[in-house]
């Protein structure tokens, strides 16, 4: 599982960078059409983000209503978050950018509380993919977006404090400096990623979001009662309900700590428009690789191993080897990650073909087709340096034990430092260490390892 370190809280944690998605679980945002250019409609924000599960999201700016949950006149039960702010938005009135527009929307919210007057515990869960403005107030111009985890909690006493959700732990060191009164938000931390220039929205697919929870109870269908179109919601905010689609099958907030605090729920308050928009079944592939050796008796053992994340059952996947047999991948626990092996030795180079169907799930998805590199697995088994010898010493190998591969090593920013001889090299490097090295392999596959210093 993502597990987070510990961290003191004695501030408001911000986590404002913007990371690659290669293996995030939100898979793509909209670009913009015709060429990064996007809708007044939309407060010129991208129109949909979609998650590895292949479900896409609008941003959510319609003024449905639940039929589940009666509005009242000062409170109206709407489907999305909308959060009339006086002077800025008047939910009442036609919504126009900028004069009349939320200076904070979402694509997804997933809201949560634990509140135990018993031991103390006020716990409110925040995850959300979210739409704001870089001065505060709609401009044009200073449009952002990001991912967003919060975690608020009063807490009785100081301690370590364990906080599982859907998107990872967190784990909290709380002292007794953190108390406001009697505890008060001891723990207050929130995390936003993808925050960058305005009018990007690409950051936000490096955060802790996705895939995007969702009702067990849904999707819900209202009328919008502006167009009269019928729209779909992933869940109703509404309501407090069970929910899927944690990347760790973790749909519930738990918080442990001294004393033997231990409390979850798995209720939530889910919002999210599916959106109309059609997009292939995502695939990501993470890992192809294959490993041969000579048993004791003679003959070759020889595997492929391909590891897929993609949507769960019913989405179906599979991949044709480098044999041409086309092999069957399985999904164990709703999660989105799937595998599948093959015995046929690989002439090198070489490919396999991915293949992922999410149309059960999502009747407008189309299939998706991936062709992959094969290559080997590299294992990094000991990267140290020694701060009196100034020696580095790397060891490595290879999972061809049958045609060893040349491994080579490289410093993080790509330079070559060494070649491996027999799985290990002894090289000099002064004065300063590498702070990771990579080895990669001559058949394509690689490893990445901090450095150990010694003295």
């Amino acid at each position: 599982m993502h597990t987070k370190l510990k961290v003191p809280v004695s501030a408001l944690c911000l986590a404002l960078a913007a990371s690659q998605a290669a293996q995030a679980d939100l898979f793509a945002v909209d670009p913009g059409a015709p060429a990064g250019e996007y809708l007044a409609e939309n407060g010129f924000f991208a129109a949909w983000y979609q998650d590895t599960h292949g479900r896409t999201l609008d941003l959510c700016l319609s003024k449905n209503l639940s039929s589940r949950v009666p509005s009242t006149p000062d409170a109206p039960s709407y489907m999305c978050s909308l959060l009339p702010n006086p002077g800025i938005f008047d939910d009442t009135q036609p919504m126009v950018f900028p004069n009349n527009f939320p200076d904070e929307a979402f694509w997804f919210t997933g809201d949560a509380a634990i509140v135990d007057a018993a031991s103390g515990i006020d716990l409110a869960y925040i995850s959300a993919v979210e739409a704001a403005f870089g001065g505060g107030d709609p401009a044009p111009g200073d449009q952002i977006s990001f991912a967003r985890i919060r975690i608020r909690v009063d807490v009785p006493t100081p301690g370590t404090y364990t906080i599982t959700h859907p998107y990872g732990v967190d784990i909290f060191d709380v002292t007794a400096d953190d108390f406001g009164t009697d505890g008060n938000r001891a723990i207050n931390m929130t995390r936003d990623v993808g925050i960058g220039a305005p009018q990007t929205y690409t950051g936000a697919l490096g955060g802790d979001i996705g895939p995007f929870l969702r009702s067990v109870n849904g999707p819900y269908t209202e009328v919008n009662p502006d167009t009269g179109a019928m729209e779909t919601f992933i869940g109703d905010p509404n309501l407090l309900e069970a929910v899927t689609g944690s990347p760790f099958n973790t749909n519930f907030v738990r918080i442990e700590g001294p004393g033997g605090i231990d409390l979850s729920t798995t209720d939530f308050a889910i919002s999210g428009k599916l959106s109309s928009v059609v997009r292939p079944t995502p695939a990501l592939v993470d890992r192809a690789t294959y490993s041969r050796s000579n048993s004791q008796q003679g003959p070759l053992n020889a595997q492929q191993d391909v590891f897929l994340k993609a949507p769960p059952p019913p989405a179906k996947a599979s991949y044709v080897d480098t044999g041409g047999a086309t092999v069957t991948m399985t999904e164990a626990d709703s999660t989105g990650n799937w595998y599948g092996q093959s015995s046929v030795n690989p002439s090198l180079p070489a490919n396999v073909e991915l293949t992922v169907d999410n149309s059960l799930a999502i009747a407008s998805s189309t299939p998706a087709t991936l062709v992959q590199p094969l290559v080997d697995h590299v294992t990094i088994s000991t990267a140290t340096y020694g701060l009196s010898s100034g020696q580095l010493i790397v060891q490595a190998s290879s999972s061809d034990q049958v045609s060893p591969p040349t491994l080579s090593v490289f410093n993080s920013s790509g330079d070559f430092i060494a070649t491996l001889s027999n799985g290990s090299t002894q090289t000099g490097i002064s004065p300063i260490p590498p702070a990771s090295i990579t080895v990669r392999s001559s058949n394509g596959g690689s490893d990445t390892e901090e450095v150990v210093i010694l003295p």
